[in-house]
């Protein structure tokens, strides 16, 4: 909107205030459509907000109303010798057992060395090997040891070789210490160390190299862990471990072992069970969800009560109150909470539809029904999951919900009054610019009126005085 200062200088008017004044006139149309544009701005947000927590609903309910939901199990062992959990495929079912021995890494030590050349006899290599495992599956890594002297250096290279081998320095006295070497948990990370480089072929030819730290001299040996499955039966099964964990020894269950059976001693058993302990929670959220939905659209069409400017008590709708569809969805949110699955009440199990139109949730009843009847409250929470995936799936989808074609032709709606809006400042801004032409016309011609009147009173003037002074004249030829 121009703002520029027109007032009349001629005329005397206060032209700014005057346009302004007939500007508002002008603008009483496009005043209206901001009126209507800011008012369905409201509504596209509610839209969105009241669609956005319908999805979550959608998506609680899609959950709840899965497979899946119910099919958590639990494990538990009958010893501390043994524990168990379970993963995705576990079903309830049992496993007896006896823990025969405990998977055992390698550890060796060099005689007492001064530096790092004793550990090789005296003469220190520029490289060395570690071997581990065995026979096809032997894996030859070579060292490089150029420049090494110390037995911390070489034990930090060997470390730095990612074998699996391990090295630390173990301090005898001040000028004596001695390496160890720590593998991997089972038989097949079993290692040696040749000094120089060694490969596979020459550890299979027939004067193989001989090793300055061998496995068969290990302080400690590779070992796997071992159960025996079904013990004392026909049935009996040796399995074997590299780790002290036996992974999906069943479907889904992993067994980790920490001690060996005494002879004699009862087998261990792990049990696997349906997990109901988090059913409650599942409910609570569901019925929580629910309220939401049904809280927003409470809130979002309740009346709104305030005094008009003459006093007078003014009661308007909420902003959703004129959307059939919201009440709608909210009925069938309600229905689809309390209707009876297979002739039981989700009331029954804690599902409560109160007079006030709210559901609530009642954790005891519902642990009650649950410790009663277990498939009973599958059923009938399955079955009110259901109902409301389809209802909140209904009004939320993206493509085909009721709410989001709600929200699409509203936003419609406001993008046509902005253009409208939009046109009016044109029209304004041109009415604006003609108006304060038209009051600048004015003064001009103010202007020139005033001095043309200044002209003819001037030109009145001199004829005046000129036939003043004429008269004068005769007046005096004329004397006797």
């Amino acid at each position: 909107m121009s703002t520029a200062a027109i007032d009349g200088l001629i005329s005397g008017l206060n032209t700014t205030s005057l346009i302004n004044q007939f500007m508002q006139i002008e603008a009483a149309p496009q005043t209206l459509l901001k009126q209507q544009a800011s008012a369905n701005d409201s509504l596209v947000q509610a839209l969105q907000s009241l669609n956005v927590k319908v999805a979550s609903l959608a998506s609680n309910a899609t959950s709840v109303a899965s497979a899946s939901t119910w099919q958590a199990v639990s494990a538990t062992s009958s010893s501390s010798a043994a524990s168990a959990t379970t993963t995705s495929g576990a079903v309830p079912s049992s496993l007896s057992f006896t823990v025969d021995a405990l998977a055992t890494a390698q550890t060796s030590a060099t005689g007492i060395v001064a530096d790092a050349a004793g550990v090789f006899g005296g003469t220190m290599p520029t490289s060395a090997t570690i071997v581990t495992g065995s026979g096809s599956t032997a894996t030859a890594t070579t060292i490089d040891l150029q420049g090494i002297t110390t037995l911390a250096g070489l034990a930090t290279a060997i470390n730095g070789a990612n074998t699996g081998v391990s090295a630390s320095v173990v301090t005898i006295s001040p000028t004596q210490s001695r390496l160890q070497l720590t593998g991997a948990t089972g038989a097949s990370s079993a290692f040696d160390l040749y000094a120089g480089t060694v490969t596979t072929a020459d550890l299979a030819s027939a004067t193989p190299p001989t090793a300055v730290v061998d496995r068969s001299a290990a302080t400690t040996a590779a070992a796997d862990a071992q159960i025996t499955l079904w013990p004392g039966t026909g049935s009996a099964q040796a399995v074997t471990s590299a780790t002290n964990t036996f992974g999906n020894l069943l479907t889904g269950v992993n067994v980790t072992v920490s001690a060996v059976t005494a002879s004699g001693a009862t087998p261990v058993t792990v049990t696997m069970s349906r997990d109901t302990s988090g059913v409650p929670t599942t409910a609570s959220n569901l019925v929580t969800n629910i309220s939401t939905v049904l809280s927003e659209i409470s809130s979002q069409t309740a009346p709104t009560t305030t005094t008009g400017s003459d006093g007078r008590t003014v009661v308007s709708g909420g902003v959703l109150s004129g959307q059939s569809s919201v009440r709608r969805l909210a009925d069938a949110v309600r229905t689809a909470a309390s209707t009876p699955v297979n002739g039981v009440s989700p009331s029954t199990i804690g599902i409560v539809l109160n007079q006030d139109g709210t559901v609530t949730y009642d954790a005891s009843l519902f642990s009650a029904a649950l410790a009663a009847d277990p498939a009973k409250v599958q059923a009938v929470l399955t079955g009110v999951a259901t109902a409301l995936q389809n209802v909140a799936t209904q009004a939320s989808d993206p493509t085909t919900g009721t709410l989001s074609a709600s929200i699409k032709s509203q936003q419609s709606v406001s993008d046509q009054l902005d253009k409208q809006i939009s046109d009016w400042d044109t029209t304004l801004a041109l009415r604006r610019t003609a108006l304060e032409k038209t009051y600048s016309d004015l003064e001009v011609s103010l202007s020139n009126l005033n001095a043309q009147s200044a002209y003819l009173t001037s030109q009145l003037n001199n004829l005046t005085s000129s036939s003043s002074s004429s008269s004068s004249s005769s007046t005096s030829a004329v004397k006797f």
